[in-house]
């Protein structure tokens, strides 16, 4: 049961800053119009549809909301995803399943449903350089590229760090006002100062200069404590990353290890292959040269037989020579000599 409690308590700070200024309507309505250009003015019109127990790697979904037939869907990311429009999309499905089920439309009906178009942000204010505005498209994560593709779900990315989009940030004082102070902590930890330190100095100072100062003189420790789980949620990324590389450098090196092992391993069969082919091929040439050499002296032997010049002392020699040429040359010899000592001198005494 204590866990239980303990883990409740840590959800409950998973809201983000973004979340806690916006999730109230008429702040929300107010960003709407600056976004759009519009100047709606009565917050009811905004009929609010967060899924409030829908949680996504330990964070609620930001916010999502109905006007004028719009189903607009805001999250704020403090880093670069390249896999928003994914998230948008399941929790796009989430929010057209509620829909369906309050307006108690039947999917299975021959008439067509008449449904809100959906519009998907995302605010980001991460340390990685970006664009005022950039497209995610979910299509860009296929394998297979159609052209057009099946399922598209595109997100706008908006940068809201302090500098950027400022016709956003003049149109939308509380948008400006978030900016500004999350850039004002950065600011005081840029000089090296302790988070805890640089989150009390930044609040002192966006009080004095009525940036958020309802708010953070009314949930001054619930703001420390967001912040406090956003920039270590931000460290334990940056921490995994790191993890992430290290790990995959040593999986290199192991494969890399691997791959040279293998090659080696490789190397040996094929030497050893060529050395087989070779002691093959020497023990082939040799056959060949054993019978040709037993050729050339059987028809020495011939030529010895007929010319009546077979003495005992020739023919011993004559199997003892391993060598072709001088056997060549004793069929000339024999063909020459008319007795047998002629032609055993002349065997004696003959030399290639």
């Amino acid at each position: 049961m204590g866990k239980m409690s303990k883990a409740s308590v840590r959800r409950s700070y998973k809201d983000s800053l973004f979340r806690m200024i916006f999730k109230e309507k008429r702040e929300l309505l107010s960003l709407y119009n600056a976004i759009n250009g519009t100047s709606y003015q009565d917050p009811d019109e905004l009929i609010v549809t967060t899924i409030e127990d829908v949680l996504y790697m330990g964070r609620k979904n930001d916010v999502s909301f109905l006007i004028e037939d719009v189903m607009n869907l805001y999250e704020h990311q403090s880093s670069s995803n390249p896999n928003m429009p994914l998230r948008g999309l399941l929790y796009i499905a989430m929010l057209y399943q509620g829909f369906i089920e309050q307006n108690n439309l039947d999917v299975y009906s021959g008439a067509l449903l008449r449904l809100p178009s959906p519009k998907y942000l995302v605010f980001y204010n991460g340390a990685k350089e970006e664009p005022d505005r950039r497209e995610l498209r979910l299509s860009d994560s296929f394998v297979k590229q159609e052209n057009p593709p099946v399922l598209e779900c595109r997100a706008v990315m908006l940068n809201i760090n302090y500098g950027h989009n400022k016709e956003l940030m003049e149109a939308c004082r509380k948008l400006y006002e978030y900016s500004r102070f999350v850039e004002t902590i950065r600011g005081y930890l840029g000089t090296g100062m302790k988070l805890e330190a640089a989150m009390d100095q930044a609040i002192e100072d966006c009080i004095r200069l009525d940036i958020l100062k309802e708010l953070l003189l009314k949930h001054r420790g619930e703001v420390k404590q967001m912040i406090l789980t956003e920039y270590n949620q931000e460290r334990h990324a940056k921490t995994l990353l790191e993890e992430g590389r290290r790990q995959g450098r040593e999986e290199s090196a192991k494969l890399l290890q691997k791959e040279r092992e293998e090659s080696a391993k490789l190397l040996q069969k094929e030497q050893e292959k060529n050395a087989q082919l070779q002691k093959e091929n020497a023990r082939l040439l040799q056959k060949e040269r054993e019978q040709h050499i037993q050729t050339v002296r059987q028809l020495l032997l011939q030529v010895l037989k007929l010319k009546g010049l077979a003495a005992d002392s020739i023919t011993q020699r004559i199997q003892e020579e391993q060598d072709p040429k001088l056997l060549q040359q004793w069929i000339s010899f024999a063909g020459d000599s008319d007795s047998a000592e002629e032609l055993e001198e002349r065997i004696l005494h003959s030399n290639i």
